[in-house]
């Protein structure tokens, strides 16, 4: 939770604060994010407006995960910036005054409580939405082996030798053909003549 009382309610008044924060549990997605406990450095800007406070910040954090392609873990750092409008509670009586009709943007409004804000579902979104979502441990990573698993980045030369099962049916009638040639090939002339 972040205070606001040193801020006032007089528009135009401007505080910045930098901390570092502990990673919730869950800030990411199933194969990169920010592990639970991390530390996240926050630089904000907090702005006094005639509706409530205007967040501006950045945060930057570990990021972990593994390679989509090769499994092999990988670690990058975050840098994300976001902005949100935290506003009065008495701000809600005065838009229903002006009954905009949009019950929608209503819900999403986030608001002060006892001039404090919880940052963690603005912090929450601007993370998870600026992950990649096939996050790779280089550009070219060539992955793994589609027959036996090995990572093809350790050794660039592997390669099996196997047929596609799809045309298995196929070699095998073309040995059977091969063999049968073998078979009804034309025996030499000297045979023949000693049978006389």
């Amino acid at each position: 939770m972040f205070d606001t009382r040193e801020l006032g309610r007089r528009p135009g008044a401007l505080k910045r604060v930098s901390r570092s924060v502990v990673a919730p549990k869950g800030l990411g997605i199933e194969v990169i994010g920010v592990r639970e406990g991390a530390t996240i450095e926050l630089d904000l800007r907090l702005e006094s407006v005639m509706e409530g406070v205007l967040v501006t910040g950045t945060a930057r954090a570990p990021l972990t995960g593994e390679c989509v392609r090769c499994l092999e873990p990988l670690e990058r750092e975050l840098e994300v910036d976001f902005q949100e409008m935290y506003s009065y509670p008495d701000a809600d009586d005065r838009s229903r005054e002006a009954d905009t009709g949009d019950d929608a943007e209503e819900e999403d409004m986030l608001f002060l409580e006892a001039d404090l804000f919880d940052l963690e579902p603005v912090l929450r979104d601007a993370v998870v939405l600026a992950l990649p979502l096939q996050p790779v441990c280089r550009e070219d990573c060539p992955g793994l082996c589609a027959d036996c698993g090995a990572r093809l980045a350790d050794d660039p030369d592997h390669h099996h030798e196997s047929a596609d099962i799809r045309w298995a049916a196929l070699k095998g009638l073309a040995e059977t053909m091969r063999d049968g040639e073998k078979d009804n090939a034309p025996r030499e002339r000297g045979d023949d003549s000693q049978e006389k």
